[in-house]
């Protein structure tokens, strides 16, 4: 085979490769997506009113007393403005843990809290915070997730915010244990990982029953 055909041969390879991966196989899983899942395709987008509210993939930050708290987070879930993020809430990326060794000083302050008679100094714990709500401590309540966007705590963690929420929004602790029940996601093909509770679908559940009573 002369040099000349063994590059035309290599050309005509690449260019057929080139096709397969850079046009068919992207159209074709886009095609797939689009027509078979497209809810997840389009990033599992929430609506309410014909508004966009949030995703069932990604968490958000939750602190006033009538909701149920999301884990914490390091990076704000992604909702801090790069070009004014003082608090450095985003030195990680968009996406992903602190990696901070369990003996890190600062994962120490950041969860039992520093005392300080500096009042700018001082930091407040999880834990004490936590405590000082009435919940019980549990370890995704304390810790960040691997990608710090998981929208998910146990189900034990949800049930321990209960009466809190119930005594401020007045609503029955058993309606409370209903909503949490109906917002569990189960094991994926009812064996692989634990169940979990969606926060955002939880607390818009909750924001819902407050419009129905």
């Amino acid at each position: 085979m002369s040099q000349t055909r063994q590059i035309a041969k290599a050309f005509r390879s690449t260019l057929v490769l080139w096709l397969l991966t850079a046009f068919i196989y992207p159209f074709f899983m886009l095609f797939c997506g689009q027509t078979i899942l497209p809810f997840q395709a389009n990033g599992s987008l929430i609506t309410r009113n014909n508004t966009i509210v949030g995703s069932e993939l990604i968490g958000q930050m939750f602190t006033s007393d009538r909701y149920f708290w999301s884990r914490p987070t390091t990076t704000g879930y992604s909702t801090a403005d790069p070009k004014n993020d003082q608090a450095g809430i985003l030195k990680t990326g968009v996406s992903g843990a602190s990696n901070l060794a369990p003996s890190n000083p600062a994962l120490l302050e950041r969860i039992n809290g520093k005392d300080d008679p500096d009042p700018q100094k001082k930091i407040v714990g999880l834990i004490p915070r936590l405590k000082a709500a009435g919940i019980k401590p549990t370890a995704d309540l304390v810790y960040t997730s691997g990608s710090s966007l998981d929208p998910h705590i146990t189900p034990e963690a949800a049930k321990a915010q209960i009466a809190r929420v119930a005594k401020v929004r007045g609503v029955p602790a058993n309606q409370l244990a209903s909503l949490i029940t109906q917002n569990t996601d189960g094991r994926f093909l009812g064996i692989f990982g634990e169940p979990a509770v969606n926060v955002v679908k939880l607390n818009l559940a909750l924001d819902a029953l407050k419009s129905i009573s």
